[in-house]
């Protein structure tokens, strides 16, 4: 084997005669770059794959390092083996699981006899630090999958036991295993090159899990934690978490009174009148957009017989997420997605090339079913409403309704004051409708407009819908976190499923693509999002109360119903808290429902025929006229703007 040729970003070539590691091609580079070096990305894929595997001809790499955005992924992984090989250091009875990296940190499940509290927290982390300290190199080891079983059966590691057999199971001759010290681990990878390069370490929470996810299964002890290769960014992260708290939309939506939850109805959220209020403007503020840029929208059946759902590929394909019911010796399902019916409606008529593109939008409720686990607040629910439409379109058109779709996207982004966000193009996934083919086409065309709008994307390998690929748009929140919210779906397979057509200029059948679009996604989850970005502080347009009047004496309580009556005639949501509370009391409270404005109302200002404005920020404007303030409160709301409020 001679003249194994490794390609870098730059294009430039390193040749090797064998099949390189990654560590080895950072070594022909520079000893710098080496030491630096945590993990490979292959041919132009996200995923990480660890340094010690071998690259065949022709690999074009890009090196992970401890400079790369993506490098605490390595980290964590590696994280998660020390967590495990401390605490079997401190409890060799305790089985270990699996370990995986998540969002912001990683987990171990663990088999333990006893509950660990947070007060076993500190002994785990003092023995991590150890093996930190030691620097145990991760040395990789491929062995075959019997002797595997053997080893484990052994150590009475019966959960990888199960694992490995899965693997066998699957075809797998070999597995991987990582040795740290006296210590090892099954895994694929990447790690880290030694245990030393994980600079900062903490345990956050415990909580029950069973194995693999079924009730049937054990239940394990899941340990969260996280990682970093620097203390200032832990620290940074710790700081993150705590404000996360005071954030949390759950502990915001009980305090403002928005939403609750009930046990008979499991991830069914109730919206109060406050909360429906914050609800309708949103969908007010779709529905003047949809004016705008020319949507007609429809109301569709909740349950359709699962013919419909067959025909479109849910029921194969997304079945386990779907509620059904039998009537009249009939199997029916629950709509999960709009976009079967929205078919039936497109087929329900004839059209000519001259009715495309025809938009059709939907506020319709959806149910999914979601395992009890993984229920959280709004933001992840089993009944739902998407602000969800679907564009029928000419291949012609195509280009410009993906234009067309982000037009709509970033004027309310821009409303709503974010404006920070990332594009994934997500491929094709294993389960899925249609031929390569046709997946091609709906790829490139996504992938086309992309670059033809100048717009930045990554690659989600494998995480498109089963019928098409799909533009996914994750938000930066406040407090730098990322949320997955609007969505752009290119199909092709869906018309063709429904023998959906149009008439074209050379009077001939064609079938019209369809792109599957929601703007904030999941009104449900949206709300959840906002108000942990907003804090609670949301903007006057969508406050459920907008202005709080707070008299300082009775005496001028004939004044404060005046003011009420002419904020209510021009529809501003106002309350008067006529409360006997002294007026600090008063103020405290409306500051602690977040009212954006405070009208304080003493003898002066009933006297003068004026007002005193007090933000939620603190900040007082005296000596107002009321005509001024209803000007300006007006113009706000219409607007959806923050306006500028002067004395």
């Amino acid at each position: 084997m001679s003249h194994i040729q490794i390609i870098l970003p730059d294009n430039s070539v390193k040749t090797f005669d064998h099949e390189p590691t990654a560590l080895e091609v950072a070594e022909s580079i520079g000893p710098r770059l080496a030491k630096e070096t945590l993990g490979v990305k292959i041919n132009g894929s996200n995923e990480i794959q660890d340094l010690r595997l071998p690259l065949t001809d022709g690999t074009k790499i890009e090196l992970v390092t401890t400079r790369s955005s993506d490098a605490n992924e390595v980290i964590r992984h590696s994280a998660a083996h020390v967590m495990a090989q401390a605490v079997q250091r401190i409890w060799p009875e305790v089985k270990v699981t699996i370990g995986p990296v998540i969002e912001n940190g990683f987990y171990y499940d663990f088999d333990s006899s006893f509950n660990f509290t947070e007060e076993h927290f500190e002994k785990i982390e003092k023995e991590m630090q150890k093996i930190l300290d030691a620097n145990y190199p991760l040395v990789r080891k491929n062995i075959a999958i019997d002797e595997a079983i053997q080893i484990f059966t052994k150590m009475k590691e019966r959960f990888k036991v199960e694992i490995i057999q899965d693997l066998k199971a699957k075809g797998e001759t070999v597995v991987g295993i990582y040795d740290q010290g006296d210590w090892f681990d099954l895994c694929r990878g990447p790690h880290v090159q030694t245990t030393g390069q994980i600079k900062a370490i903490k345990l956050l929470s415990v909580a029950g899990a069973y194995w693999r996810g079924d009730e049937k299964n054990p239940m394990l002890q899941r340990v969260y934690a996280t990682a970093f290769q620097d203390k200032k960014e832990l620290e940074k992260h710790l700081q993150n978490l705590e404000e996360a708290k005071k954030r949390d939309h759950r502990k915001l939506g009980k305090e403002l009174g928005l939403f609750m939850f009930h046990e008979w109805a499991p991830g069914s959220p109730f919206f109060t009148g406050k909360g429906t209020i914050v609800y309708n403007e949103l969908q007010r503020l779709i529905r003047d957009k949809y004016k705008q840029y020319n949507y007609q929208e429809v109301i569709t059946p909740q349950i359709f017989d699962v013919s419909l759902f067959k025909t479109s590929g849910h029921y194969q394909n997304y079945k386990e997420d779907m509620y059904f019911m039998q009537a009249d010796e009939r199997e029916f399902g629950v709509k999960p997605m709009n976009c079967p019916s929205h078919c039936l409606l497109f087929g329900s008529t004839h059209h000519s090339y001259k009715d495309l593109p025809i938009r059709m939008a939907d506020f319709g409720r959806l149910h999914r079913y979601e395992k009890s686990g993984a229920m959280s607040g709004l933001t992840r629910v089993r009944t739902f409403c998407q602000d969800d439409a679907h564009v029928f379109c000419t291949m012609d058109q195509l280009q410009g309704e993906i234009q067309n779709f982000m037009n709509l996207f970033n004027d309310v982004y821009q409303i709503l004051g974010m404006t920070d966000y990332k594009i994934g193009l997500s491929t094709r996934p294993q389960a899925r409708l249609g031929s390569d083919e046709v997946w091609d086409k709906a790829e490139t065309a996504l992938a086309e407009s992309l670059k033809n709008l100048n717009l930045k994307y990554h690659i989600n390998a494998g995480d498109g819908a089963f019928y098409g690929p799909k533009l996914d748009f994750q938000f930066t929140d406040a407090i730098g976190r990322l949320w997955q919210l609007g969505t752009l779906q290119c199909d092709f397979n869906l018309p063709e499923a429904f023998q959906l057509k149009y008439v074209g200029e050379d009077n001939s059948e064609h079938r019209p693509v369809m792109l599957h679009r929601a703007i904030l996604g999941s009104l449900e989850r949206f709300i959840g999002v906002y108000l942990e970005h907003t804090a609670g502080h949301l903007p006057v347009w969508l406050s459920p109360v907008q202005v709080m009047i707070l008299n300082v004496t009775d005496r001028v309580n004939d004044y404060c119903e005046t003011l009420q009556k002419n904020l209510m005639a021009e529809n501003v949501r106002v309350e008067f808290d006529r409360k006997n509370e002294k007026l600090n009391y008063k103020i405290r409270e409306a500051q602690m429902q977040k009212i954006p404005y405070m009208i304080i109302v003493g003898d002066q200002e009933a006297q003068n025929g004026k007002v005193s404005i007090r933000l939620r920020d603190g900040k007082m404007i005296n000596g107002i006229e009321m005509n001024s303030f209803v000007n300006h409160i007006t113009a706000e709301i219409k607007n959806r703007k923050a306006l500028t409020l002067e004395s």
